[in-house]
């Protein structure tokens, strides 16, 4: 190919992407027009094929060494796209350090996974399902050459791979696999709950009791709005619209293993990545939207109610007078400063759990467009 034809070919690729990207700009997200757009990378423009296409990927357990996971085994629609696990079990039976985390509005994290300040895309995210091996997830590293297959031979996958990617000249890759998964996932929002309709002015949509648990959530006496605030309730947020990433990672006083705020080995939060001793048991704070479906809950799946959640920020850390992470969370000199401890009636204790459960979008737990295409 001479330099001239391989000059056309090149901006004909150019104009290609960037007519994909007008296009992905008009996606329509059918959300609330007061709600900011997800933000979507240049290079991963949403289409309504490409989402189609992702959503069989995701439910797809041929995507796993041994046929038997897919993202959905971990991310399971019902709850909330969590697993109802303490920690994930992977494709090979190896318990993870960590608990799955949802992927409902993931769209609008500014930061994916309970501790890594590096994964700021869902592309890149999806990776480490698939590929990773410590812990193994679904155990594909060294079988990249079985997807490109996968998608190459069966028929709906070699049907929609071309109109997915009509600009490559062989859309049949690993990356545009990971591409269509991250679409899929950017689609999974959450904003129709009893306490959005609340908020939008319906008086009936939560009862008295959910109002008093939201006027104690708010305020400064519980502080829990400070880490689990704005419109995703939590404050690692990202959209469309902004010029700077909110990331906030807290330690919550749930370990103290040797009396100075150690955590587990195996789960020391952003120490793992930074090695500053300020960060050890540092994690971030997820969304609480759905948090009434998505227990059990912290990054280790340790505790197991909600009613225990609070139990410990009232308490403000957690003690375990014994076993092997034995220590009083409360005294870690890591501890965030918003975790100072409460006292809570049991009318009050109440309503702060009505508040939460009012957060549960029942919608997005059953809608088709999410769920598993394989059994349709």
């Amino acid at each position: 190919m001479n330099r001239a034809a391989a000059l056309l070919i090149g901006l004909l690729l150019l104009a290609a992407g960037f007519w994909l990207w007008m296009q992905g700009r008009s996606y329509d997200w059918s959300i609330d027009p007061t709600l900011p757009r997800p933000s979507v990378p240049l290079d991963n423009p949403m289409s309504e094929v490409k989402i189609e296409l992702g959503r069989l990927l995701f439910y797809d357990t041929r995507l796993s060494l041994n046929n038997t996971m897919s993202c959905a085994s971990c991310h399971i629609q019902a709850l909330a796209f969590t697993d109802g696990k303490p920690r994930s079990i992977g494709a090979t039976g190896e318990i993870h350090p960590r608990s799955s985390m949802t992927l409902v509005n993931a769209a609008y994290a500014s930061r994916l996974t309970w501790a890594n300040p590096l994964l700021d895309r869902l592309e890149d995210q999806a990776l480490t399902p698939m590929f990773g091996e410590e812990p193994v997830e679904m155990g594909m590293a060294g079988r990249e050459d079985a997807i490109v297959e996968l998608v190459r031979l069966d028929s709906r996958y070699a049907e929609l791979m071309p109109e997915a990617f009509p600009g490559d000249l062989d859309p049949y890759s690993v990356l545009n696999v990971i591409r269509s998964i991250a679409a899929f996932v950017r689609t999974i929002i959450s904003y129709d709950a009893p306490y959005d309709h609340y908020m939008q002015g319906d008086e009936n949509a939560i009862d008295d009791s959910a109002k008093r648990g939201m006027e104690l959530f708010f305020s400064e006496r519980l502080e829990c709005f400070h880490c689990h605030g704005g419109f995703n309730f939590t404050d690692s947020t990202t959209h469309a619209n902004s010029t700077v990433d909110r990331i906030g990672y807290h330690n919550t006083g749930l370990y103290n293993t040797d009396g100075n705020g150690a955590y587990p080995m195996d789960n020391t939060g952003l120490y793992d990545m930074t090695g500053q001793r300020r960060d050890m048991g540092r994690f971030k704070a997820p969304t609480l939207r759905n948090i009434g479906v998505t227990g059990p809950y912290m990054h280790d799946g340790s505790v197991a109610s909600l009613d225990a959640a609070i139990s410990h920020y009232e308490r403000g850390g957690r003690l375990l007078e014994a076993g092997p992470y034995a220590g009083d969370g409360r005294r870690s000199p890591f501890k965030s400063e918003f975790v100072r401890g409460f006292e809570l009636s049991d009318d009050e204790r109440s309503d702060l759990i009505a508040f939460l459960e009012s957060l549960t979008d029942n919608n997005v737990l059953r809608e088709p467009k999410f769920s598993n295409p394989f059994s349709d």
